[in-house]
């Protein structure tokens, strides 16, 4: 069966002339004449068997089923572009991987020992986009998502890597303020994990009255921001202040409680093979052995 596919001159045309909702400034834009572009929308009418402009003498109007067509088209024209200008930027010898990935995990964690990735594989590529909530990942475009464990990702390659395992954190002067009495301390909540206060309390024995008030944030790295600017004290992810409390802008008033989610690393399960991808993978997961070894740092 022969496909209805339109040249891609005519959908070039059809979509700059849509959005400037003229063929004049379409061909100046394209650097055609504009009797081109005319031409261009003609065949494109004729062959869809549709009208996409209403003409009104020498000024056109985009119809209203050229502005649904016209939508459908700078979505494709854009993918097609970003796809070839991957496949201009890829590597001979190596590739290109989309993660998706926690985002105060990419920029504390991950980010941070990439260079030891990219020595070893110095033409794989990585692009990196945040996802702070599980996805259907199928069709997404991502070959690897680091995320917390999630039943989202059943029938997926799923590879814990370590558990988050919270502690509580703030600066050490607000703590000695607390001590004498100078300032009560406030509790710190992340919006996702509205009962992470509670669930240490109960397991901690902390004397805390109401442990669900209090301001929320959306994501780990606000609320590790929050700590050190004096705001309250933080349930946060180990991982995530090693630095800070090394350096002593934060300090653990209250006792860890080895509590939390697990990250993991997440793959199609009926993906192609692809040898770039097994190397990341295998890499992170190397990675975070070490690190809950102790044997690593960024």
């Amino acid at each position: 069966m022969r496909r209805t596919l339109p040249g891609i001159s005519a959908l070039i045309a059809f979509e700059a002339s849509a959005r400037h909702n003229s063929f004049s400034r379409a061909a100046a834009e394209l650097f055609i004449s504009e009797g081109a572009v005319s031409r261009q929308i003609a065949r494109l009418e004729a062959q869809l068997g549709s009208t996409l402009f209403v003409r009104r003498g020498n000024r056109v109007e985009v119809s209203r089923q050229g502005q649904s067509y016209a939508a459908q088209v700078r979505e494709i024209l854009g993918r097609l572009e970003q796809e070839s200008l991957r496949l201009v930027a890829q590597p001979d010898d190596g590739g290109i991987l989309e993660l998706a990935v926690i985002p105060t995990f990419a920029s504390r964690w991950l980010i941070p020992r990439l260079d030891r990735f990219q020595k070893r594989h110095p033409n794989i590529i990585l692009n990196l986009s945040e996802r702070t909530k599980p996805f259907p990942m199928s069709g997404s475009g991502f070959d690897v998502v680091v995320h917390f464990t999630h039943p989202a990702w059943v029938g997926h390659v799923v590879q814990p890597l370590f558990a988050e395992n919270l502690v509580p954190v703030c600066r050490p002067d607000l703590l000695k303020g607390h001590i004498s009495g100078d300032a009560p301390l406030v509790l710190l909540h992340k919006r996702g994990t509205p009962n992470a206060w509670r669930d240490y309390v109960n397991a901690s024995g902390l004397p805390v009255a109401n442990a669900i008030a209090g301001p929320r944030f959306d994501l780990f790295s606000l609320l590790i921001d929050a700590a050190i600017a004096g705001l309250g004290v933080a349930l946060v992810p180990g991982i995530f202040v090693e630095s800070e409390l090394a350096a002593g802008a934060l300090c653990i008033p209250w006792q860890r409680v080895e509590r939390g989610n697990t990250l993991a690393v997440i793959t199609l399960n009926d993906a192609d093979d692809d040898p770039n991808r097994d190397r990341f993978v295998q890499w992170l997961v190397d990675e975070a052995q070490q690190f809950c070894a102790g044997n690593t740092s960024p």
